[in-house]
């Protein structure tokens, strides 16, 4: 280091600055905050409180708050929205109140799904102690108002408590009522059963915290033997389905087959009728025309006819003086004659009369 400074140094000890500052004597920047340094640490205090103790609850849509105070439930839920409440006084459990799911599978995997919960497919006896598996689709909420005094006397493990011994309960009382061979066919009428006995079942819970809404039967699996006997009850029947098919569509051939020879026979005799009348009616114009001329004939009609007929014949005669002529008996005038003026034809009438 150079020599003039060395001597600035020996000088001046503090670097030509202030007077050093002694042990334990607060900065100068603390000294001029004054009376504002005490603030200032309250608020980190506060913020700090509030990081941390969480003085406030907020509870969404479709959930509920139940406030404990100092272990105590309140009865009144706490409804979505903001809420203050004491740290290290009071706390606040939430619960869902939306629709949940509870799926009785013969699934293999039975891990519980969003908003789903899987359980093994319920095992039941029928009414002859056959071994029967169901599988069913619950659908219940738990009611806003209702949920304080719920979680009081259940516990937060109330679903188990209450939902799955109720419906294996229920769907053993049902299900024992038939007959393993009867429940494809009163599949309906089951699942109304079950719906209804757990939704009594529920509401016989105090103070009635949950809403049941909806049950789904979705299979019934049998027994093999018993499968394997409504197979063949189904096969027998489909036979003799498609035997009475086949009777009631040789039934409606006859019967076409019938319409169709009397529709014929119909036709023909309308027919025959026709031609029959026809000639009834022919007949009777004939008649009828032989009448009026018969009733026209008078006798000096036919002394006209007759005049006129030998006037032809002289006009004849006129014309061939070689005619012969030949009269009918009775009197009748002459109505035939013949021509022989050929001399062949003369001599072939001469041999002839000889």
């Amino acid at each position: 280091m150079p020599a003039d400074m060395n001597d600035y140094f020996k000088r001046n000890p503090n670097g030509g600055g202030s007077k050093p500052r002694p042990p334990g004597l607060a900065p100068d920047f603390f000294k001029n905050f004054g009376g504002k340094g005490i603030a200032v640490y309250i608020a980190i205090a506060v913020i700090a409180l509030l990081i941390f103790a969480r003085p406030f609850v907020i509870i969404n849509s479709g959930e509920v708050g139940i406030l404990a105070t100092l272990g105590k439930y309140q009865e009144t839920p706490l409804n979505p929205g903001f809420h203050i409440i004491a740290p290290f006084i009071q706390a606040v459990i939430v619960q869902d109140t939306k629709t949940r799911v509870v799926n009785y599978s013969a699934s293999e995997s039975l891990a519980d799904r969003r908003g789903i919960n899987e359980r093994e497919m319920i095992k039941v006896l029928d009414s002859r102690g056959l071994e029967v598996s169901v599988e069913l689709t619950v659908q219940y909420a738990l009611r806003s108002e209702s949920a304080p005094a719920a979680i009081a006397s259940l516990g937060l493990n109330w679903e188990d408590k209450m939902i799955n011994p109720a419906v294996r309960d229920v769907v053993r009382s049902v299900i024992g009522a038939y007959a393993a061979e009867e429940l494809p066919q009163r599949r309906n009428d089951i699942a109304t059963a079950i719906e209804m006995s757990l939704k009594e079942t529920i509401g016989k819970i105090g103070g009635d915290p949950i809403e049941l809404r909806g049950v789904q039967l979705r299979g019934i699996v049998l027994p093999p033997k018993i499968r394997d006997q409504i197979e063949q009850v189904q096969l027998a029947r489909q036979e003799a389905e498609r035997s009475l098919n086949m009777v009631k569509q040789a039934e409606q051939e006859a019967l076409r087959k019938a319409a169709e020879a009397k529709g014929l026979a119909d036709a023909m005799r309308i027919q025959s009728q026709g031609i029959a009348d026809r000639t009834r009616i022919e007949a009777d114009a004939q008649a009828k025309a032989n009448a009026l001329i018969a009733a026209s004939l008078t006798s000096n009609l036919l002394v006209l006819r007759q005049i006129e007929v030998q006037g032809k014949f002289n006009e004849a005669l006129q014309a061939n003086k070689d005619a012969k002529l030949f009269l009918t008996p009775g009197g009748a005038v002459p109505n035939i004659w013949v021509d022989t003026k050929d001399a062949q034809r003369a001599s072939s009438a001469a041999s002839s009369a000889k």
